[in-house]
């Protein structure tokens, strides 16, 4: 069915997480460039919206809370968590969509596309989670392309031509004028400091505290650079900076997403852990170095040229495996080694 000369509905399945909600971002881009006149709608969870919400390809943003429901009902809150769910699949319901591409491929965005009542209902050719059981059109996933490759696969498959790939994030002013008030107030001047997120969901993804703090002590004695640990906890941090002797600052949970990508903006590089502010990081166009471990940076690295990805080299890694009894993947790379790729990416 092609309707590309037509005003469309279009909705947007991309639920979480943070890396995964910006590797679509091209994949938006991509779509709005082949259909211009379309309604675009995107079914997002709470903790990426922020990532959306007012973006210009964007016509509308529908917040499934789900977690939120589900914490309901455990708390005995029945009715209050049917009500939120019956008010979002009513709004789901509102527009009669022509096509409703699943970019997640799973059972939790399978019913949204099942409740949309789409007509072209695409995703990916695959019975994870059974999430093909609600789809009349698919395409094969390959997974040993990137994931915003592997994304972008979906507006391939539509018509769309890739000339190039760019990540599109919406203005925010309010957001700008918060980062702005956070340089002034710990003294941070543009590309004259380096950004860290120590942070990941998985515990294999982690490195430990002790050589977070050794960096930054590297970083700014021998660089005379200041070093900003960003996260979403104030408290976690507070784990890292005791061991640090040089002058760390902990901008835990002082940031939103928005303004999370301001500040690395203005950074000179981001160290990062295999997680979403790593890919925010990489997408507003600041050099990123990665510490990975247990996952494949071919799939889920910095997207794009020049990043760095540290690695041990093991001959286990990448298992993804989220437990592991010894974490040697992680353990093996050492403070010394992550320096000097800085180093490297400062001179060049």
């Amino acid at each position: 069915m092609d309707f590309k000369g037509q005003d469309v509905n279009i909705l947007i399945v991309k639920l979480s997480a943070i890396g995964d909600v910006i590797h679509t971002l091209p994949s938006l881009g991509a779509l709005r460039g082949l259909y211009p006149g379309a309604h675009i709608t995107w079914v997002v969870e709470e903790a990426a919206a922020d990532l959306i919400k007012n973006h210009p390809y964007l016509d509308e943003v529908l917040i499934s809370r789900r977690k939120k429901w589900s914490k309901d009902f455990r708390d005995g809150q029945c009715r209050q968590a049917f009500a939120g769910a019956r008010s979002f699949v009513r709004d789901l319901r509102k527009r009669h969509y022509d096509l409703v591409v699943d970019f997640h491929g799973l059972f939790k965005s399978a019913m949204i596309v099942f409740l949309s009542g789409g007509k072209r209902k695409l995703g990916y050719d695959s019975w994870q989670e059974l999430s093909g059981c609600f789809l009349n059109e698919k395409i094969p996933e390959d997974m040993n392309k990137h994931a915003v490759d592997r994304y972008l696969d979906f507006p391939r498959h539509l018509g769309a031509r890739i000339d190039s790939v760019q990540f599109v994030l919406p203005s925010n002013p309010k957001a700008e004028e918060r980062t702005k008030i956070l340089m002034r107030q710990y003294a941070l001047e543009d590309k004259k400091f380096i950004a860290v997120n120590p942070i990941a969901l998985w515990e294999t993804k982690l490195w430990s505290n002790e050589k977070f703090a050794q960096l930054a002590d590297l970083i700014s004695n021998e660089l005379h650079m200041k070093v900003v640990f960003t996260g979403s906890n104030k408290e976690e941090l507070e784990q890292i900076t005791p061991f640090v002797t040089s002058d760390g600052i902990n901008l835990g949970g002082e940031t939103s997403l928005p303004e999370l990508a301001g500040l690395y903006k203005r950074a000179r590089l981001v160290i990062s852990t295999d997680s979403g502010p790593m890919h925010l990081a990489a997408a507003v166009g600041t050099p990123v170095i990665a510490i990975f471990g247990p996952t494949d940076p071919d799939r889920t690295g910095p997207y794009g040229a020049g990043h760095m990805v540290i690695m041990a080299g093991l001959d286990c890694s990448p298992c993804l495996l989220k437990k592991c009894s010894t974490k040697k993947c992680m353990e093996e790379i050492t403070p010394q080694q992550v320096f000097t790729a800085v180093k490297k990416m400062i001179k060049e």
